[in-house]
């Protein structure tokens, strides 16, 4: 018997080896999947399902889809995560037959298989819940519709233009890998510009898959571009540079990284696919690196770069045998390294502090504490999104001004606690050493982290208040000392009267910088905004003479005493000078 399996295996032909142990690789990811721990951002896709849409506030819809089709499945983690163990042996498979040479051997499905399965970017993303995985699959396919695009044949701008408009709804760093692809083949289309008039045409297609999401975007004040471009803008750092460098040589496996030198000088690209996978890895470094100048950049972001990287190498060491047995080699140390890292994952047996471990036991000791009440945790959106998946209980992520705001500013769910008794998470350097002191309470997780909370009675949330200021025409410049006299008209949509009166419910003004420490000043108290009605405050402001010379976004904001604050409206722009 032993011998008929080794047989059947020696007559596979190269496309049926890879497709074999890519099914092989889809089992351990089938495994690892349902017996592995949720990541943060994991649960908080998980929350995207919950409510099915054509979009959300910071990702476009695949990935909630693929969530919400799994979850149909299969019950906990590998529900939320089937589909996304589905999608990796297919794109690699596709990538195969795309790069796959004419006279292709057994010996090069061995040497692409562990290629790939030496990118450790695609070990940890084969099984995660997260876009970058449709992101990989809607771009292999690109790949393969753009050789035969670009090969002329017959209606191929149709599947063109369904990749792209899939890749835009899979991830908006979609984008790039068609702007890269056009980049590297600029001269092609020069050269034929019967091309241009079909690429339109794949646009068109493209245009018409991706127009539920535009019009949702539109629905919402287009809050995901908004968010991408410049909601998530931090400030420069040394770090976030050295850190994304240091990523990229971990992330597309250490071991390899003199090699993509040799062949970036050896490799010549001939068609205009491999034009494209050279040009990947440079470009989206690059890319990144460059956006690394104003924030941290996730080092998956350039995920799409390993195409290029496993076709270089693929293209260096199959013709290279001292090359080749080096991959390999540093190939099976990786994958050595590989199993006991999700040995690692699933057991814990060296008892790491991290977000894939201890969740359903730490979020049950919150859940205990709440006894059966809503807990509304401070701007954690992902932290709040695992007490919900973890416990089933009733949870809300209050959006906070020092932090980003995320998908739970669509969910109304803290107007559902109105009159009830809830938990909110704090800061307790707010409460310690206060006359406030015994309200604060602590949960020591098993995870490590605390969770510091009050005790709030007769909830009733500000967050929906909107607030326009009138006569407030901020210049470009404001200066120490200046005094700026405004109204604010204030509209309350709930069912309740909300008295401002500095001690339960404060009116403030907030000035701050990207995630910088906001200042929040008090204006007028003493007042009550009616139920369901509005009601115009005077204020007059004196602009503090001890800002930082700095850029800063000001806004108003009505909240509970024990709650973080968004701004309840439209921020202004201005910048301070002491001259």
């Amino acid at each position: 018997m032993n011998s008929s399996i080794t047989e059947k295996y020696r007559s596979l032909t190269p496309d049926a080896l890879v497709a074999l142990w890519l099914a092989v690789w889809w089992v351990l990811n089938i495994i690892q999947a349902g017996c592995s721990e949720l990541a943060n951002d994991e649960a908080y896709y998980h929350l995207f399902a919950l409510q099915p849409a054509w979009g959300y506030f910071d990702h476009p819809p695949v990935t909630a889809i693929l969530v919400w089709l799994g979850e149909r499945l299969f019950d906990g983690e590998l529900g939320t995560r089937f589909f996304f163990t589905v999608l990796q042996p297919i794109y690699l498979y596709v990538f195969w037959r795309t790069i796959r040479p004419a006279d292709a051997t057994r010996r090069d499905a061995a040497l692409f298989t562990m290629i790939c399965a030496a990118m450790l970017v695609l070990q940890l993303y084969g099984f995660i819940a997260v876009p970058d995985g449709p992101l990989m699959f809607f771009t292999a396919l690109f790949l393969l519709t753009f050789k035969r695009f670009t090969e002329e044949r017959r209606a191929a701008w149709l599947p063109l233009g369904l990749c792209l408009g899939l890749l835009a709804l899979s991830k908006y760093h979609g984008a790039l890998v068609l702007i890269f692809a056009l980049a590297a083949n600029a001269g092609l289309f020069i050269r034929r510009p019967r091309l241009i008039g079909r690429l339109a045409a794949a646009g068109v297609v493209a245009l018409a898959v991706i127009t539920p999401h535009l019009l949702w975007q539109y629905h919402h004040d287009w809050a995901s571009f908004a968010y991408h471009l410049s909601g998530r803008n931090g400030y420069f750092e040394v770090s976030n540079i050295t850190d994304f460098l240091a990523n990229m040589l971990v992330v597309f496996s250490p071991f390899y990284v003199p090699l993509w030198v040799q062949a970036y000088r050896k490799v010549k690209p001939a068609t205009p696919v491999e034009r494209t996978l050279w040009l990947y890895p440079v470009a989206f470094i690059l890319f990144f690196l460059a956006t690394s100048l104003r924030g941290y950049v996730q080092p998956q972001w350039a995920i799409v770069a390993v195409f290029g990287l496993i076709w270089l190498l693929f293209s260096y060491a199959r013709v290279h045998t001292r090359t080749r047995r080096y991959v390999m080699r540093a190939g099976w140390v990786t994958l050595v390294l590989v199993v006991l890292v999700r040995l690692e994952m699933i057991f814990n047996p060296i008892g790491l502090k991290f977000e894939v471990f201890d969740n359903r036991t730490s979020y049950t000791q919150i859940a205990e504490a709440a006894a059966g009440r809503p807990v509304i945790f401070d701007s954690q959106y992902a932290i709040a999104a695992k007490y919900l998946y973890y416990t089933g209980g009733e949870a809300f992520s209050q959006p906070n001004v020092s932090h980003r705001t995320s998908q739970w500013q669509y969910c109304d769910y803290d107007s559902t606690f109105i009159g009830r008794d809830v938990l909110v998470e704090v800061d307790p350097g707010k409460y310690r050493n206060t006359a406030s002191a015994e309200r604060l309470h602590t949960v020591r997780m098993a995870n490590g982290r605390e969770f510091n909370y009050v005790e709030v009675h007769d909830f009733r949330p500000t967050r929906n208040v909107e607030i326009t200021a009138e006569g407030l025409d901020l210049p470009e410049t404001v200066h120490g000392g200046e005094q700026l006299r405004f109204t604010l008209h204030i509209r309350n949509p709930y069912p309740y009267d909300i008295r401002v009166d500095g001690r339960n419910y404060l009116l403030q003004m907030l000035w701050g910088w990207r995630k910088q420490q906001y200042l929040f000043f008090p204006l007028t108290q003493g007042f009550t905004i009616p139920a369901e009605g509005t009601c115009d405050v005077e204020c007059s402001f004196e602009v503090p003479r001890n800002l930082r010379e700095q850029p800063y976004a000001v806004g108003f904001a009505v909240r509970g005493a024990d709650m973080y604050t968004w701004f309840n409206g439209e921020s202004l722009q201005t910048r301070f000078s002491a001259e």
